[in-house]
């Protein structure tokens, strides 16, 4: 065979070479337009409020005090989205800002469904005169309702909620058995205790031992009832006794 065969048929070699090729770049550029068109198409779609609209929602859980206008503002963003756009989490912070929802839960419901569950707050005491404490102790921002007058007022300097609930707590079950009530309670900034009790009684209780001085106080007040003359501050912070307000004055009662 002459070289000039050999470089005919290494050229048509070649040749099929290029436009095998081509053929294929052409074929992958195909492929990528149409996986990238199909993803466009898909994103549109996914994101389309018209095309996959949220047919329902659901709103489960007990509410005394969250009214349905309140839940559909908050909901605005969720109605405006497709199903699958919607963001969950921005509807369940929305949800979650509403004054007396503790906790939203929010999921998807196949085909065009949204289930919301809702747990609102639970009022325990006043805090601060100007906000409330839920049973887990923290702080929370909403409007009173006539059946919160009867909690107790409960104040303290930031950080201390759980402190001065648990000591509520603690002496209001003291007191409640020896047919007391407990209706206030303060942690001053000092960390002294200040209590009221229903029947208009102050008591100082300083800042140790306060069950202890509770309980003292409870032993003598047998004893302060028999004056006749209303009880209208004991002061407990003494090591050997404790004074007594009746009225306008104040007496020194030392333990025998």
């Amino acid at each position: 065979m002459s070289w000039s065969n050999k470089g005919r048929q290494l050229k048509n070699k070649l040749a099929r070479v290029n436009w095998y090729f081509c053929t294929g770049v052409v074929f992958l550029c195909s492929v990528i337009g149409t996986v990238v068109w199909a993803g466009v198409q898909l994103h549109v779609l996914l994101n389309d409020a018209d095309a996959l609209p949220i047919e329902a929602v659901a709103i489960k859980g007990e509410r005394t005090y969250t009214t349905d206008d309140e839940i559909k503002n908050a909901l605005q963003s969720l109605m405006l989205s497709s199903f699958f756009s919607a963001d969950v989490v921005d509807v369940q912070k929305a949800l979650e800002a509403l004054p007396w929802v503790y906790h939203a839960s929010v999921r998807r419901e196949w085909p065009a469904k949204f289930k919301i569950t809702l747990q609102e707050q639970q009022a325990v005491a006043h805090w601060n005169q100007v906000s409330w404490l839920n049973i887990n102790g923290e702080v929370f921002e909403a409007l009173a309702h006539s059946e919160h007058d009867a909690l107790p007022m409960l104040s303290g300097p930031e950080g201390t909620e759980i402190e001065v609930l648990t000591s509520y707590q603690q002496l209001d079950e003291l007191l409640t058995i020896n047919e007391f009530k407990l209706v206030s309670l303060r942690l001053s900034p000092r960390h002294a205790w200040h209590a009221v009790l229903a029947n208009g009684i102050e008591i100082e209780l300083g800042r140790e031992d306060k069950i202890s001085r509770i309980q003292r106080f409870i032993n003598v007040y047998p004893t302060l009832k028999q004056s006749n003359k209303p009880v209208a501050t004991v002061d407990l912070r003494y090591d050997t006794g404790f004074a007594v307000g009746w009225g306008d004055s104040t007496q020194r009662v030392d333990n025998k």
